[in-house]
This record gives C-alpha cells, structure tokens and sequence, in this order.
C-alpha cells in the first residue's frame, strides 16, 4: 500500500469516525429530551392526579350535599318539615313517641320480642304511636346504613303507613337484621331485597326508584333532628315516652323488653 493511500485510508478512518460520533451525539441528545419529555409529562400526570384528588376530598360527602338538597317529603306524615309519623287509630286518646335507630340491635331485640303486642295495641286503638327515627349510630360506629334505611323508611311511608309498619318490622328481623358493626342496611340492594319481603313493596317500581335516587334522603336528616334535638333526655334506642315520661322497664332506666314487662309499663303510663 502506498503512503498516499494510507494517508487517504487514514482521512477516511478519521472521517468515519466524526461521523459517527455526531450521530452518537445526536442519539444522546434525543434520549435525553425524551427523558426529560417523560418527566414533565409524568411530573404533569402526578400534579394533575394529586389535583384530582384534592378536588375529590373537598367535594361534600353524599349525605353532607343531601343536606342542601330540596326537601322532599312521603306522603302519610305531618308536623314540622313533616317529620311527624303516627301510626295506629286516630280516636286513640294517647300517644307514645319511639325512637329507635335503624341499626339498633337493642331496637331489633325488642320489636322481634314486643313488635307483635305494640302492632295489637295499635290496631285495638289502645294509644297511638309517633315513630322517630334516630341516625346516631352512624357516626359512633361510622356509617350510612342508619341514614339510608331511614330515606327507604320514607320511601314505604310514601305507599302506605301499613307499608312502612311492615318494612320496618322486616328491617328489624332476625333474618335481615345485620350485626351492629355491619353497614350493611348502606346497600340500596339489600334494602330493595327486604322490601321484596313486603306484599305492597313488592317490586314496586316507585319504591325501588325512591331507594336508589334518596328521594327522602334529606327528609331522613331532617327526621333524625327530632332524636338528636329531643326534650326528654333520651340519648339512646330505643326509648319510649308517654305525657312527657319515659317508659321504662323493670330497673327503672331501660325500655321494658318483653311483652309482658311493655304491658305493665304501658298500662301504667296510660293511666297517669
């Protein structure tokens, strides 16, 4: 080989090499924007998560944005923002106010054991009763059940008060009744699946749409005001009261939670 084409080979070499090392260069470079491309955009998709997020966490809860929400009341009532339920014979001369608690399992005890002799009384018009649903449970365990079987409450009130009677005896059955740690009465299919148990709620369609929308959500609120607002001094379920006194049972503090110790409760209740 002759030194001019090996100096010719060399310039070429070297040439090859340039060329070469500008594209490696330009390869550098377009990973390097392209990482930092993936940054931004990945920096971008977390800013805009976390934004999601935050906006998500200041939204109010379904049952805070209830509360704001036009008042729709079931039929069969009465009273302020008609929160007054009253169920038995008009020409009964006295009345008891109940309040209970939808997940109560003290509530669930007493109307498997005294639900009978009360639904008795009610129809003999021996007195009349003002049914308050109370919510309480729902913020001391957490939940929603106490709130939503309440608006589903409302819902049967809306086809009849002997319809509301029957869902509520239901709701508090052996057979339905969940454990009180156990949200369950939150699920609008469960509530609609013990409805079913009810001759007049039996795929109602009306009722089935007033569960799912909580049409009667806000009127639940508003009933459970007259638990947490009440003049007797009741703080839990259920309790009774008759002309201003609570029922009780034998120690004097509880509600009666037989038939037996109701009728003896109750009679003397009346008569005072």
């Amino acid at each position: 080989m002759s030194k001019r084409n090996s100096q010719q080979a060399k310039t070429a070499a070297r040439e090859r090499l340039r060329a070469e090392r500008e594209r490696q260069a330009r390869r550098d470079k377009t990973r390097r924007q392209a990482i930092v491309a993936g940054s931004i955009v990945a920096v971008l998709a977390i800013a805009g998560g976390a934004g999601y997020l935050v906006m998500q966490s200041l939204k109010p809860s379904h049952w805070e944005a209830a509360k704001e929400k036009a008042m729709v009341a079931p039929k069969n009532t009465t009273g302020k923002n008609n929160t007054t339920v009253t169920l038995g014979q008009d020409s009964a001369k006295k009345t008891i106010i109940a309040y209970e608690d939808p997940r109560c399992p003290v509530c669930a005890t007493f109307e498997q054991a005294v639900g009978p002799t009360i639904e008795k009384d009610l129809k003999d018009g021996k007195y009349k009763l003002q049914y308050v649903g109370a919510t309480f449970l729902d913020v001391n365990l957490p939940g929603e059940g106490s709130r939503n079987a309440l608006s589903a409450l409302g819902a049967a009130l809306n086809v009849s008060k002997d319809a509301f009677a029957s869902y509520k005896e239901a709701l508090y059955s052996a057979k339905y009744h969940p454990e009180e740690t156990d949200d369950k009465f939150k699920d609008d299919a469960y509530l609609i699946e013990i409805a079913d148990t009810v001759s007049e709620l039996k795929n109602n369609k009306t009722f089935e749409k007033d569960v799912k929308d909580g049409t009667f959500d806000r009127w639940a609120i508003e009933m459970a005001k007259n638990f947490d607002n009440n003049t007797y001094d009741i703080q839990g379920t259920p309790s009774f009261v008759s002309d201003g006194k609570k029922i009780t049972g034998p120690d004097g503090k509880n509600a009666p939670m037989t038939a037996a110790d109701w009728n003896t409760a109750v009679d003397k209740a009346l008569k005072g």
